[in-house]
């Protein structure tokens, strides 16, 4: 009896020079049709199942079935036991597998949604035209194969969280808001008072969509700022404190060389080829 789905897919095996990228593609496949159950099994690596037409089924960690309905993204974690399949009428999937130490960042930033293994999409095609990509990388083959995927896979991670669809697409009004006041020498708790948000709902909106505090949401924005500053203008090192929130100039070299690993000054020198005057810092 022939089978009722089609598939196409393919396994990569990266090297330990590879494995160092942080990030490398495992596997990559396109399935479409009535296909067969899946598990229950758990494997040791990420995989990205993005359905793009059809329903089906999900069981996480043992738990209950729920529905899947495309477009749709199913993350398969390490080491958690996963069930799935489509309804009778079958549906169409790309997936990536994928491993390494940037993998664990990536869920630890919520681009991998452990929270909510099936995650709904307004769009599945950027991810699928990715996925495709790795395809056609795998098919053409060649010396660069394993470094050319594992660039892809980060472009797939992304696309995916741009395409999530309790995302704004124009961009959170709560990390606007932070983005415009950001170099006002504000506290955290004013920051949330002109959001009108407690400072508690506002570390956890800060934390689902950018993987941090608020308090290093805001640093990282005033920071970029400065070296915006410091390499495109000649501004002192003091004045260019004040613009990106702060009154102690102290206190801001010492942010700054903590954060970024040089002071400001030197900072500065090296973007001009350390031609600046000793004056301007």
């Amino acid at each position: 009896m022939a089978e009722d789905f089609r598939r196409w897919m393919h396994y990569l095996t990266p090297g330990p020079a590879h494995r160092r990228l942080g990030l490398v593609c495992l596997g990559v496949g396109h399935l479409e049709g009535r296909l067969p159950t899946v598990g229950p099994r758990a494997l040791d690596h990420h995989v990205a199942v993005v359905v793009t037409q059809g329903k089906g089924w999900f069981s996480h960690a043992g738990g209950l079935p729920v529905e899947v309905v495309a477009p749709s993204v199913l993350w398969l974690l390490p080491g958690v036991k996963h069930h799935y399949a489509p309804h009778d009428t079958g549906w169409v999937e790309w997936f990536v597998d994928f491993t390494g130490p940037a993998a664990t960042a990536y869920q630890d930033l919520g681009f991998v949604d452990a929270a909510t293994p099936v995650t709904p999409l307004t769009t599945a095609e950027p991810a699928a035209h990715a996925i495709g990509r790795i395809a056609q990388a795998i098919r053409r083959g060649g010396p660069y194969l394993e470094v050319e995927t594992s660039a892809l896979v980060h472009e797939v991670l992304v696309t995916l969280r741009h395409a999530r669809a309790d995302e704004d697409a124009a961009g959170d009004p709560v990390l606007a808001g932070l983005a415009r006041d950001a170099c006002l020498p504000i506290s955290v708790a004013e920051h949330a008072k002109r959001l009108g948000m407690t400072v508690g709902d506002l570390r956890v909106v800060v934390r689902r969509l950018a993987g941090c505090s608020p308090k290093d949401y805001l640093l990282s924005i005033r920071l970029n700022r400065a070296k915006d500053l410091l390499a495109g203008s000649e501004l002192p090192v003091a004045a260019i404190a004040r613009r990106v929130g702060y009154d102690d100039p102290a206190y801001f070299t010492r942010i700054f060389t903590r954060r970024a690993g040089l002071p400001p000054s030197e900072f500065r020198a090296q973007q001009h080829g350390g031609l600046v005057a000793a004056d301007l810092s």
